[in-house]
């Protein structure tokens, strides 16, 4: 991944919390051509050692690329927005302000008790925030029996992890300001959000 060096993230802290909080992400592999796959993608363990979860359909033409040892790269998108160069006091050139993390990693496939444990854990992970959550195991039994064959799990051990943060590092405080401001009287929650790390990478209050 192109990197700046002052765009560069690899703290651990910021990874980990950076992947739990952004879990959709694209599994990309390479067969006879390179496939791409977008997946909730959760992570176990702690900063210091985690390894990466998910599954796929098996009638997923990427299925077939998912072995034990083959390899795969993991992209987990955070926020992003175009920023305009008329935001800025001077003249300038307009940018896209972004942060992703990256990780290549090995992947090894998971046995039936793993699987059905990591789709419990997938399924509290998103439902809890329900209203009324339907949890793992008051699926139907013969409906998770049925479906079960259908999907393959398997766990994906980082290999190597680059980190990127590109918030208007370097730039006079007067114009990160009218960014933020920008960003955050969008409406959109996205350019907010992307606001806030703007903000919170730069020190501003």
């Amino acid at each position: 991944m192109y990197r700046p060096e002052k765009y560069k993230k690899d703290d651990k802290n910021f990874v980990f919390s950076f992947i739990k909080e952004n879990p959709f992400a694209t599994v990309i592999m390479n067969g006879n051509r390179l496939m791409a796959t977008h997946l909730p993608v959760l992570v176990q363990g702690n900063e210091d050692n985690w390894q990466l979860y998910t599954h796929l359909a098996n009638h997923n033409e990427q299925a077939a690329l998912v072995k034990d040892g083959a390899e795969a790269l993991i992209i987990f998108h955070g926020p992003h927005s175009y920023i305009s160069s008329s935001w800025y006091k001077e003249k300038d050139i307009s940018t896209w302000d972004y942060t992703a993390v990256h990780v290549n990693a090995k992947v090894k496939i998971q046995t039936r008790e793993e699987l059905e444990n990591s789709l419990e854990e997938l399924v509290k992970h998103f439902e809890k925030e329900q209203g009324s959550p339907l949890y793992y195991k008051e699926i139907p039994k013969k409906m998770l029996e049925d479906h079960l064959p259908l999907i393959t799990g398997f766990w994906l051990e980082p290999v190597k992890v680059e980190g990127v943060a590109k918030l208007h590092q370097s730039y006079p405080k007067h114009d990160i300001e009218a960014v933020v401001d920008n960003l955050n009287s969008s409406g959109d929650s996205m350019k907010q959000k992307l606001g806030k790390a703007i903000k919170k990478e730069n020190n501003i209050n």
